[in-house]
């Protein structure tokens, strides 16, 4: 028999009650998230930036070029030369020969840089980067239906989060960081500002998201800490790749180890997210399936879930990181050099701490909500019934008696 098997005074019980929080419990909770709320509205104010602090665009071509789209014709790889169907006419497009051993044919739809009048271009065209709107539109299609088809409108409401939080990034962060604000302050300010908007848009306004959501405050202000000890400590300068050295000669004002910080504080968001909200849910269900047990038991039994949680994701965070560093960790596996070396080196260390950064705080989230969890759902005053498969917490009408 499993161990989380319901107790037969559980069983008894097991119609599908709804454990509902009373309104004195909502209100401490209410008063618990109102601080975090009003301190992340008065860090956007503080930290937005204004018209002065903004950095100004950079040209991505000089006077007299521009971007133009076209169609293969023909590959030339001899001669190191496309024929493209041009929206201004057909054209001999320069190709890199490593663009051309990488797979380029017929009736694919490239970018060109179209050189201008240089008296000694021979080839007015250079190959610029493949067009790729229409399979990741298509990516992105199949993936909005799946998630609204399987989740519905919650699903749908996900996704409406997603891009408010990534239009925060892009109105808030990205601006704040370029003008010079406190990384760390940035960083925890965005973060907040989108889960509040993320949590309570996707699974709506009851204590459980609340519950979900004080968890999720916790672990990213520990998450914080630790982040700012470890990118100084570990000496992370953020100097390790090409783009980012760019930067500061375009935006003198950021602080690249700072970027490095904000990185790792938005980097572990997600899984405090999906942690929080799934043990809260978890200890939820717990109280359902078995009301007359108390906090200790529901934190016992929601943490052995939350153990299966954290066996799971930690190497999910690392493979996701590994995957992403795959081309600088194969680089760095060609040197001749002790292990120890590659793992401290660069952008991996970045890398490494980013992931222990991240598990940390996702470890150190899951006992705190489900502890938070367990005394919300058990200051409730009594389960209700409720149809089987409806919200309990956003639904207080009686399920039907059982024939």
């Amino acid at each position: 028999m499993s161990d989380l098997a319901p107790t037969p005074t559980a069983m008894a019980h097991a119609h599908g009650p709804a454990p509902r929080a009373s309104a004195r419990v909502r209100l401490i909770l209410a008063l618990a998230v109102l601080p975090a709320l009003l301190a992340t509205v008065a860090g956007v104010v503080a930290l937005w930036p204004g018209a002065d602090d903004r950095v100004d665009r950079i040209p991505t071509v000089d006077p007299g070029s521009s971007y133009l789209q076209g169609e293969v014709l023909r590959v030339l790889p001899e001669a190191g030369l496309l024929e493209v169907d041009l929206d201004d006419g057909m054209g001999l497009v320069y190709v890199p020969p490593e663009v051309v051993a990488a797979g380029i044919a017929t009736g694919d739809r490239i970018r060109v840089l179209s050189i201008g009048d240089v008296a000694d271009a021979q080839v007015p065209y250079a190959y610029a980067d493949h067009v790729r709107d229409v399979p990741i539109g298509i990516l992105a299609v199949v993936y909005a239906v799946l998630v609204v088809l399987v989740a519905r409108w919650r699903g749908l409401a996900a996704l409406a989060g997603l891009g408010v939080a990534l239009w925060v990034i892009g109105v808030f962060t990205l601006p704040a960081l370029l003008s010079g604000q406190p990384a760390l302050a940035v960083g925890v300010v965005t973060a907040s500002a989108a889960m509040f908007v993320v949590l309570y848009l996707a699974h709506g306004f009851s204590a459980r998201t609340t519950t979900a959501l004080l968890g999720t405050l916790l672990g990213l202000g520990l998450t914080a800490v630790m982040a700012a000890w470890a990118t100084g400590a570990a000496h992370l300068t953020g100097r390790t790749g090409e783009d980012a050295m760019l930067v500061p000669l375009h935006a003198p004002a950021v602080d690249l180890r700072g970027v490095v910080l904000c990185g790792i504080i938005l980097a572990g968001l997600g899984v405090l997210n999906d942690v929080t909200i799934t043990q809260a849910s978890a200890v939820w269900e717990l109280k359902a399936i078995a009301p007359r047990m108390g906090p200790l038991e529901l934190f016992s039994r929601g943490m052995r879930i939350g153990r299966d949680h954290i066996a799971s994701t930690v190497y999910t965070i690392a493979f996701a990181y590994v995957g992403a560093a795959l081309p600088v960790m194969l680089l760095i596996s060609l040197y001749d050099q002790p292990l120890l070396h590659t793992l401290t080196a660069g952008e991996i260390a970045e890398e490494v701490v980013r992931t222990l950064v991240g598990s940390i705080g996702l470890v150190l989230a899951i006992p705190i909500t489900t502890a938070l969890a367990a005394v919300v759902v058990s200051a409730g005053p009594g389960p209700q019934d409720v149809p089987a498969g409806q919200d309990p917490e956003q639904s207080a009408e009686p399920a039907p008696p059982a024939p």
